[in-house]
């Protein structure tokens, strides 16, 4: 069996609040490959660490404690001086969200970093980079081409190019940091929803050019890995997909199920909510955690 990697999804927000500084610590504590997180861009042009366009009501409050609403100002529409004063530390009391992630620990005061503040935390790990955009509603965040520059910017300053691999469910923004940064790995993300809305996510590429089969459309956009999610995973796809050159690496992988799937399927690494579950599952059958440096091994792929 190759070592398998895994990675904290949101940092790990099964055990502390997603996309934190305090998240990535742990992940270091955990001994991870690394760890997936989301991008947004203020509206001074700032990589802010944060998943969803608007803060989330689940999980941001505002100075005076109180938990946002659905209609909270989009961070595009926000300086990020004022993005950084939200506490998204403690999950909103009676929401879904707590409901599923019962063993996350509150840490109140944790706010929501800029990428060069996470890059700096996540130093000495492999680095799975998310940017948000949504074709489907494109005036709720930042066009593609701002978001892959800000992030590719960050990146340099942080010289952390090489560790990192940029992910992204709308296919443009992979192109697009394509032609700003050769050197950068990418990485299709894929749902099923998305697959369903074909081009509109998948940079208007046709499935029926590649036989209606995704990972030929992953590899043809010169991506050096894909990530679908887990329970979409078959053996015909990932066998396909690694014939193909690429690294396959399934996301929100949680239960003790579903990681006995994934690595008796023999994916190339894991994402996961419980990374600690998860690499105690790799451990349980004998196998090897990746050690950081894993996503240089992309390299080999597309040419770098």
């Amino acid at each position: 069996m190759n070592p398998i990697a895994i990675f904290g999804h949101r940092g790990a927000r099964g055990l502390l609040p997603e996309n934190t500084l305090e998240g990535f610590a742990c992940a270091h504590a955990i001994g991870l490959t690394g760890v997936e997180f989301d991008v947004g861009l203020s509206e001074d042009g700032i990589a802010a660490v944060h998943h969803d366009p608007r803060p989330n009501p689940d999980i941001a409050r505002a100075a005076d404690g109180i938990y946002v609403g659905k209609d909270a100002p989009l961070l595009r529409d926000l300086p990020y001086a004022r993005i950084a004063q939200y506490d998204v530390g403690r999950l909103r009391p009676g929401s879904d969200y707590e409901a599923r992630y019962p063993d996350q620990r509150p840490i109140d005061g944790a706010h929501i970093p800029s990428l060069d503040a996470a890059l700096g935390a996540l130093a000495g790990l492999d680095l799975l980079i998310e940017v948000k955009t949504f074709p489907d509603r494109p005036d709720d965040t930042a066009a593609p081409e701002a978001m892959a520059a800000s992030v590719i910017a960050s990146l340099r300053r942080n010289g952390a190019l090489e560790d990192a691999v940029l992910f992204a469910f709308d296919w443009r923004v992979l192109r697009v940091a394509a032609a700003l940064e050769p050197r950068l790995r990418r990485c299709c993300l894929s749902a099923p929803d998305t697959v369903a809305e074909g081009r509109l996510w998948l940079d208007g590429a046709d499935l029926g050019q590649f036989d209606g089969r995704l990972p030929r459309a992953v590899a043809a956009t010169g991506a050096a890995c894909w990530a679908p999610f887990h329970a979409s995973l078959d053996q015909a796809d990932l066998a396909e997909a690694q014939s193909l050159g690429l690294r396959v690496l399934p996301w929100t992988v949680n239960t003790p199920e579903a990681f006995e799937r994934m690595i008796a399927l023999g994916v190339d690494g894991m994402i996961s909510d419980r990374p600690d579950l998860a690499r105690s599952a790799v451990e349980a059958v004998g196998g090897i955690v990746a050690c950081p440096g894993f996503v240089r091994s992309f390299g080999a792929s597309i040419g770098i």
